[in-house]
C-alpha cells in the first residue's frame, strides 16, 4: 500500500495525521510540501482524487491569500492553482493519498476512510 502525506512538520493537525498513520503500521511517503512544491499538474490531480475545488484546498486565514487577490471570487481555478503553487503555505494540510483516492487530515482520523 503506497500512501503519501502532504506535510508540514511544523503543523499539529499534520503531526497527528503522521502519528495515526505509524500507529496503524503504515509508513508513508512524507512529501513535505513547502519544500518539494507540487506542479500545478499535481495539484490537479490531487483536487480529483479528493473530490473538491481549489478553492477549497486553499488556507484562507493566510496574509498570501489576500495578498494575492485571492478573496475575489471571479479568481479562477487555475490562477487558484497558480496560487498553491507559488504560495504552498496556501495548501491546507495534511493531505493523504492513497491510490486514486485522498482525504484532507482535519480532524486527521478523515484519512481512515481511504485506508481500506
Amino acid at each position: 500500500m503506497a500512501i503519501t502525506i502532504y506535510h508540514n512538520p511544523r503543523c499539529s493537525k499534520s503531526r497527528e495525521t503522521l502519528r495515526l498513520l505509524q500507529d496503524k503500521g503504515i509508513e508513508p511517503e512524507v512529501r513535505e510540501y513547502l519544500k518539494d512544491v507540487p506542479s500545478s499538474e499535481e495539484l490537479k490531480e490531487v483536487l480529483g482524487k479528493l473530490g473538491i475545488a481549489p478553492r477549497d484546498l486553499l488556507r484562507k486565514k493566510e496574509a498570501e491569500y489576500k495578498e494575492a487577490g485571492l478573496d475575489d471570487a471571479s479568481v479562477s481555478d487555475e490562477a487558484v492553482i497558480e496560487a498553491m503553487t507559488q504560495y504552498p503555505k496556501l495548501i491546507e494540510r495534511p493531505i493523504v493519498i492513497n491510490g486514486d483516492q485522498a482525504r484532507i487530515g482535519r480532524p486527521p482520523e478523515s484519512v481512515l476512510e481511504i485506508l481500506g
